[in-house]
């Protein structure tokens, strides 16, 4: 009987510990800190254990987790990008979080807090958040004469100098997250008193700034399904700027080695302007018990451990959680550009905590693609994908 007393003691402690199923989508170079992340705290602790399973980018790991919503198999704990957090709220599949937050570190920067709370209540525990750069070509700018654009004027004259017969000055995204990032530079948004607002002035100005530049032959345009090719074109100096999270180079540092200098500059921004704060957040979903839930917020207090800290945001540049980890990022933050960009946080919030955005985004992708790629002149364009996004909001 002695024989079996240690196989039972195993087993009980097995049954006594929480799983937590975790869908994530951190890949490189950020998915090695993720996973160390997740291995110690399995290690550290006894009571819960996190079953991790990679589901893809942001987009396919939405599709898949509304799929499973749907049919069942969805897991406890999810991570997805911040715009996608207000819809799980409105629609009752995550769950509130507050009961859970009595104890987390005292220097956690109260803005990231805020930008996971819907309606005065947190839905979510912010993983990684990231300001938006002006990536470009230094050898490209020094050979012309420029220096980095500080305002949208500049960016325009900048564009048009660096042109010519086989290149572009920029390279345009016609995803929402590049454009809206313009409209908050402008001091305006994409949605006003819970409509769409796809034709305000900012809007429509941010729009024109763009159609212009690409009508002129000083800017290219791509879309979400040629997002690869537009970072061959910056690779390849077939344009010379171009807009990106921070932790966009990172991506393409681990992949490739660049032939060129890399400038990085923050967004011009027009007085009242700001700048969206986007990235990762963790969401528990409908379904899990209060067990999983504090388990959840457990892995999260590890993973806010100074050290841990830092080398998430050396790794993957997204914005340091808290201030004891500035600390262990001293010589990270000293680089002049690299400061400039993060200092961006103090005029960022989250670029969408409107849940309808998520189901009128589309529209606008559509009117940016017939403005920029087919010349729809860009109030037509919009004019059109606020009445859709508008018969959609009346059903």
């Amino acid at each position: 009987m002695r024989g079996l007393a240690f196989p039972l003691f195993l087993a009980s402690l097995a049954l006594a510990q929480v799983s937590i199923p975790f869908w994530h989508t951190a890949g490189p170079p950020g998915d090695k800190v993720l996973e160390e992340a997740i291995r110690s705290f399995n290690e550290s602790q006894k009571a819960y254990r996190l079953e991790a399973r990679y589901v893809g980018d942001y987009r396919e790991a939405g599709v898949k987790l509304l799929s499973a919503l749907r049919a069942g198999g969805a897991p406890v704990l999810f991570h997805g990008e911040l715009s996608f957090l207000p819809r799980l709220a409105q629609e009752g599949a995550a769950i509130p979080l507050d009961a859970y937050l009595k104890d987390l570190p005292r220097d956690l920067y109260p803005e990231m807090m805020r930008a996971v709370q819907v309606k005065g209540k947190t839905f979510g525990l912010p993983l990684g958040f990231s300001v938006p750069a002006l990536y470009y070509n230094k050898d490209a700018f020094r050979a012309k004469g420029l220096r980095p654009p500080r305002t949208w004027a500049e960016v325009e004259e900048a564009a048009s100098r660096l042109a010519s017969r086989t290149a572009k000055g920029m390279v345009i995204s016609t995803d929402i997250w590049s454009f809206n990032a313009i409209v908050m530079s402008l001091g305006g948004s994409l949605v006003k008193d819970g409509l769409p607002a796809f034709t305000s002035k900012e809007v429509v100005a941010a729009l024109e700034m763009l159609h212009r530049m690409v009508q002129k032959g000083h800017a290219q345009a791509r879309n979400l399904a040629e997002a690869q090719f537009a970072v061959a074109d910056f690779l390849r100096t077939k344009a010379f700027m171009g807009i990106g999270p921070t932790t966009a180079l990172p991506v393409v540092l681990a992949q490739t080695a660049l032939p060129f200098g890399v400038g990085m500059a923050p967004l011009p921004r027009e007085p009242g302007g700001g700048v969206p704060l986007s990235g990762a957040v963790l969401v528990v979903l409908k379904g899990a018990s209060p067990e999983q839930a504090q388990g959840a917020v457990a892995f999260f207090r590890h993973f806010l451990d100074p050290r841990r800290q830092a080398a998430w945001v050396r790794t993957t540049w997204y914005l340091p959680l808290r201030k004891e980890a500035e600390r262990e990022l001293s010589d990270f933050l000293k680089d002049p550009e690299r400061a400039a960009l993060f200092a961006q946080a103090e005029v960022a919030r989250p670029w969408s905590q409107d849940p309808e955005l998520v189901v009128w985004y589309s529209y606008l992708e559509e009117a940016l693609e017939r403005s920029l790629k087919q010349g729809v002149k860009p109030q037509v364009a919009l004019e059109e994908a606020q009445r859709k996004a508008l018969a959609v909001e009346r059903r």
